[in-house]
């Protein structure tokens, strides 16, 4: 009997990106783990909270997104696209330098000339928000690929000491492939908590699209 081994969440995840790949040939690596990660399950195949190798209730840091549903990624209707170059402030932002910038982009970049943005601030299907006492405000761009008129509403599942404002609150589309954007403002609602906190922001429609995105506040210890 093994309780644990060799990941096989690789060799999953990559037949899945293929296979959705040669579905959707025109979209991008970015759009792809969009789909996987905002379609996947929060709990396992027998509907339970999925758990850790220890057997605990696991966190976003143990099971990531949660599991791959790969029927729902397929027509995921909503996906948070990323291209090569969106990636070039995030990098100036680490202090890397024009060299070492240059180097991964292979091109000259100048970083003096670039706006810096943080990891929070990246177009990512997950928020991860390094909060302490003041709240933070983060920008987050959907392309709409599910139906072309359709519209999309925001529900927040976080702690009750967490308070979670998403500006608008209703994304309306009108066409394929029409983009849309939003902020999400995270404060604590009382006293910090050390051990930070996680939930989720999904944008659910009527068409029955849920586009879940986790959000998580990093604890101290993180």
């Amino acid at each position: 009997f093994v309780e644990s081994g060799t990941s096989m969440s690789t060799p999953h995840l990559s037949g899945i990106a293929a296979l959705l790949k040669s579905l959707h040939p025109d979209w991008s690596p970015a759009a792809i783990k969009s789909a996987i990660m905002t379609t996947s399950d929060a709990v396992d195949r027998t509907g339970l909270p999925i758990k850790d190798e220890q057997y605990r209730h696991a966190t976003f840091y143990a099971m990531g997104a949660g599991y791959a549903n790969p029927a729902l990624a397929f027509d995921p209707g909503l996906v948070y696209d990323l291209r090569a170059d969106d990636y070039i402030p995030y990098l100036c932002g680490l202090g890397l330098g024009d060299d070492g910038v240059t180097e991964i982009a292979h091109r000259p970049v100048a970083c003096g000339g670039v706006k810096a943005i943080t990891e929070a601030e990246l177009n990512y299907p997950s928020l991860v928000v390094s909060l302490l006492s003041q709240p933070i405000t983060v920008t987050r761009t959907v392309t709409n690929v599910g139906k072309a008129r359709s519209v999309y509403t925001a529900v927040v599942d976080m702690p009750k000491d967490v308070s979670v404002i998403v500006r608008p609150p209703m994304l309306r589309f009108t066409e394929l492939n029409e983009k849309q954007s939003f902020t999400v403002t995270v404060r604590w609602a009382g006293e910090p908590n050390v051990a930070g906190a996680e939930g989720s922001l999904k944008w659910v429609s009527d068409d029955d699209y849920i586009v879940r995105s986790p959000l998580v506040i990093p604890g101290k210890a993180e």
